[in-house]
């Protein structure tokens, strides 16, 4: 079988499939074809949901989805793996779940050949459009957030707190509007009613630092129970990070981080807070999901997150 172009009928929009038989006498087939730009914009049109938009123009066939805010990416990586079953498709993507900037490009895609034929092209754009596009980008929100810092030391003074410090900078790369840090002892009563301060407060989003272990004095899980979350979920296989709780009250997400923030660069906190932040409920799935790839390497010099870790 041979492809060639039959420019006595040639039409922008189709070729035609030619072959040769055992005499090599070439038969029309009359399979029509889709030129490598026209079917880039065909299958940009159908891996595009929200917040992700495309410039119509591809070079060389290939055409890249930009992200159209700062936001969460979003990969339907069983509708993409499905996608790209297709062995004349191609489609390149970041990984689900990474922080993108407004612009920034989050996959690309071809058709592999210089053209490629009707059938095969609607397959592949029939899989994207079934998924409702198959690349997003959640918007992250700015919430009114407030921090309660735990431990019986700090709170009496006799050592210096280091929790505020760096969730501050956490939270303000995301814009968050961060309230003033509240301090409570390693007393069940005492944190319950932080946490219920900052919601009198009208906070957002809620982050209690410190007393996630199992030891006896480390109260804070219970103490956010007693506050009214729900849905909460205690313990990961992400290292560092495996102390780390998740629940909400109500609309108010909250989060129980472990000490690990204070000496790891990069934790548990990085890799689902701008998920909180794009509303999703983190569950016990989501949280054995990240078993894979959830080891930080601690390298010398960090570069996440451009790195594994998390992914």
């Amino acid at each position: 079988m041979c492809l060639k172009r039959s420019w006595s009928d040639f039409d922008p929009q189709a070729y035609y499939l030619y072959g040769e038989d055992q005499n090599h006498e070439t038969s029309f087939k009359g399979k029509a074809l889709q030129a490598e730009d026209e079917a880039a914009i065909r299958l940009a049109k159908a891996l595009t949901g929200q917040g992700v938009v495309f410039d119509g123009q591809p070079s060389e066939g290939k055409i890249s989805l930009k992200a159209a805010h700062k936001g969460l990416l979003k990969v339907n990586v069983q509708a993409l793996t499905e996608l790209c079953l297709i062995p004349t498709i191609c489609c390149a993507s970041q990984h689900t779940n990474t922080v993108v900037k407004k612009g920034e490009i989050v996959c690309a895609t071809r058709a592999i050949p210089l053209i490629i034929d009707e059938m095969t092209l609607s397959e592949a754009v029939h899989i994207a459009e079934a998924a409702d596009g198959i690349f997003s980008v959640k918007p992250l929100s700015q919430p009114k957030t407030g921090i309660v810092i735990t431990g019986n030391e700090v709170f009496s003074g006799l050592i210096n707190d280091k929790f505020a410090p760096i969730l501050r900078k956490k939270l303000a790369s995301f814009g968050c509007q961060i309230k003033k840090p509240l301090f409570a002892p390693d007393d069940k009563a005492e944190i319950v009613k932080c946490i219920d301060d900052l919601l009198k407060r009208e906070a957002e989003f809620i982050i209690v630092a410190g007393g996630m272990s199992v030891d006896p004095d480390d109260i804070s899980r219970m103490a956010i129970t007693d506050a009214g979350a729900e849905d909460v979920v205690y313990g990961t296989s992400i290292l560092p990070g495996a102390m780390f709780l998740y629940g909400h009250i109500g609309d108010v997400p909250i989060l129980g981080v472990p000490a690990c923030v204070l000496f790891y660069k990069a934790t548990v906190l990085d890799i689902l807070l701008p998920r909180v932040l794009a509303g999703e409920i983190i569950t016990r799935k989501d949280l054995a999901a990240l078993a894979h790839g959830g080891l930080c390497l601690n390298c010398e010099k960090c570069h996440y997150p451009v790195c594994p870790f998390g992914k």
